[in-house]
């Protein structure tokens, strides 16, 4: 039984995640002659190579690097090969198994760069860099292509939809302050989970009240040097309710909301999608936008509207905190090809 609804699926898994079945730390010995040595090894250094790089890549980033090598430990048990280091023939196989199996070029593009990765951080020779993976890769990319699928974005008429579907309860002011928050600052998920209780100041200019809040850290602020993000009147009234239903002044911002409306410690950021898509739903918007929808789909949503507002490019990049022109020029050719 499902204890928070935040956590409930939307809709039924992908055929992808169905097939794609990942190894953890169970012992992965057979009788058919496997060595489980070389598999325990795998496995312990990579839990090593995890705490080493704890701190110094994303969460997100170190949680695909474990997931995605626990696979290829599981891939090389079936074949009884050794997993580290892996041989490049057996990596080439392993992409041509990642190819066919439904998997984006973009998710295959992120394994092999886990793999490499965690050679390298053992300074052991890199199975990537062998002729037979780049030529697997070119076939790869020549039969998945290299661009991805856009996020729907979130545009203000869709926020608006949403916004009048949520509940009246403290389920619903916590959905609604995330709602427009989200869309006011182009944070990303993982920014709008760290956002915290004690970064949100008030201050009083000309007689009018604002509100700001302080993002500590982000994907493009390594440093954490931390940036001020500007609130609407419309997202600080909003936040202003759930921080009184909150009734904490230090934690995290954005917290989870289970069936019983008890507010739990802390809201994950594979949440903040199942919470977009649940809401969209309650907003009768079209399934075959709702299947679209992702944690990015506020940033990509705000982004098409400021285009369409006139906003330049150096304004885009400013506002959303990227780095690269042609994510954002990503956006642009996609709202031009729907308005056409």
């Amino acid at each position: 039984m499902l204890i928070n609804q935040d956590f409930a699926q939307s809709g039924p898994k992908s055929p992808v995640k169905r097939r794609l079945e990942l190894v953890s730390t169970v012992d992965l010995r057979s009788d058919k002659g496997n060595h489980p040595t070389d598999f325990d090894l795998a496995t312990k250094l990579l839990q090593e190579t995890i705490m080493k790089i704890d701190g110094a890549y994303a969460p997100s980033t170190i949680r695909a690097y474990r997931v995605d090598f626990q696979d290829l430990i599981k891939f090389c048990a079936e074949r009884n090969a050794q997993p580290l280091p892996a041989q490049p023939q057996l990596v080439a196989e392993y992409i041509c198994r990642l190819t066919n199996s439904g998997r984006s070029s973009a998710s295959i593009r992120r394994a092999i760069a886990g793999i490499a990765t965690i050679h390298k951080l053992n300074r052991l020779t890199d199975p990537t860099k062998d002729p037979d993976v780049i030529l697997e890769m070119r076939r790869m990319h020549r039969q998945l292509g290299r661009a991805s699928n856009q996020a729907q974005g979130i545009t203000c008429d869709l926020l608006n939809q949403m916004l009048l579907a949520t509940e009246e309860n403290v389920k619903g002011l916590r959905d609604r302050a995330l709602l427009l928050i989200s869309y006011d600052t182009l944070c990303r998920r993982s920014e709008l989970t760290a956002l915290r209780i004690e970064d949100v100041k008030m201050s009083v200019q000309n007689s009018l009240e604002h509100m700001t809040i302080l993002l500590r850290r982000s994907k493009t602020d390594q440093d954490s040097s931390g940036r001020i993000l500007h609130i609407s009147a419309d997202a600080r009234l909003a936040l202003q309710k759930w921080m009184e239903a909150l009734g904490q002044v230090e934690g995290p911002l954005f917290r989870g909301v289970d069936r019983g409306l008890k507010i739990t410690k802390h809201l994950g950021s594979g949440q903040i999608n199942r919470i977009f898509k649940r809401l969209a739903h309650l907003a009768h918007i079209d399934p075959k936008l709702i299947l679209n929808i992702s944690g990015h789909s506020m940033r990509v949503g705000h982004a098409q509207d400021l285009v369409k507002s006139g906003a330049s490019l150096p304004i885009l990049m400013s506002r959303g905190r990227w780095t690269k022109t042609d994510t954002v020029m990503r956006y642009v050719e996609h709202l031009n090809y729907q308005c056409v």
